[in-house]
């Protein structure tokens, strides 16, 4: 199988041109390629595929088989690998996803894409659009209780004031004083398999740096700890304005993940739009074992 590494903040991914021949079982070819010990190594994989509706398609799975319904930055990567590969030279240029049509227009310098602005849609803060399983309408700074993994005996209740916000995927963004401390690989799972979510949850941890910019981590369900999660970068900046923690409606927020800096704007239309840097980190082949495909 011919591929492309490509990341946008370290949310990295294996791209593969599927718009002449789709693969067989992506989902499982995803979890192989993944593995960042005895594969190639990615947050997952991502096919580009022809569109009836769109200029292009994008199918993405995470490392653990899932299908996921949108990567902001993975959308991105998808813009400069059709463009810099010659499959068009359209810009923007539009690409179907399973949560809707996105736009992505690109910063092209020399003849390649260096950076993309894609148009991430409107946030959605509908309990049951999200989903949620709760009596609330929407989840704004509200409790959300983890019941820590100790034995029965001594089993602690931790709660963590967060909202709820879908930007395609569903994310639960909560504000803590001290990002680097804590211990995602314990609470991560905590959040991501959380009764409150019966299709999972991408959970972002948000320190305030100034009014004009905040760092978070990500934990997404299906990958566990990225470096970068654009529709939780997106959710971030939500919160972030809606709360008056940081930033302004009509105005960038610079949001810093792990793996660099975005630019987020929720716009005065309500669309959220994210900037960032889209690399190709290499080019190869990689072979398949034939029983997993066939």
């Amino acid at each position: 199988m011919e591929f492309t590494k490509m990341h946008g903040a370290g949310n990295d991914y294996v791209y593969v041109d599927c718009t002449k021949q789709e693969l067989p079982h992506p989902e499982i070819i995803s979890e192989y390629v993944s593995h960042r010990r005895f594969s190639i190594g990615s947050d997952g994989l991502i096919c580009i595929c022809k569109s009836d509706v769109a200029d292009f398609k994008m199918s993405m799975f995470n490392a653990d088989r899932s299908e996921g319904k949108m990567c902001g930055n993975g959308i991105r990567c998808v813009a400069k690998f059709v463009y810099d590969k010659g499959l068009t030279d359209k810009n923007p240029v539009t690409i179907e996803t399973l949560s809707g049509i996105k736009t992505i227009e690109m910063k092209i310098e020399e003849g390649k894409v260096v950076s993309a602005k894609v148009d991430m849609g409107k946030p959605v803060f509908k309990a049951t659009e999200i989903p949620m399983n709760c009596d609330h309408y929407i989840f704004v700074d509200q409790g959300l209780v983890l019941d820590a993994n100790h034995d029965d005996v001594t089993k602690e209740k931790v709660v963590f004031n967060g909202t709820a916000i879908s930007m395609g995927n569903p994310h639960f963004v909560t504000f803590v004083d001290d990002v680097d401390a804590l211990n995602l690989e314990e609470i991560g799972p905590l959040f991501e398999h959380h009764k409150l979510f019966p299709e999972g949850v991408n959970t972002e941890f948000v320190q305030v740096i100034d009014k004009n910019t905040v760092k978070f981590r990500v934990w997404e369900r299906g990958s566990g700890e990225t470096w970068a999660c654009g529709t939780g970068a997106s959710a971030v900046a939500v919160a972030s304005i809606m709360l008056g923690r940081a930033g302004k409606k009509g105005e960038p927020l610079t949001v810093i993940a792990k793996g660099g800096t975005l630019q987020v704007t929720h716009a005065l239309n309500d669309h959220v739009f994210l900037e960032g840097e889209a690399v190709e980190a290499f080019t190869g082949t990689v072979e398949i074992p034939d029983e997993l495909v066939k």
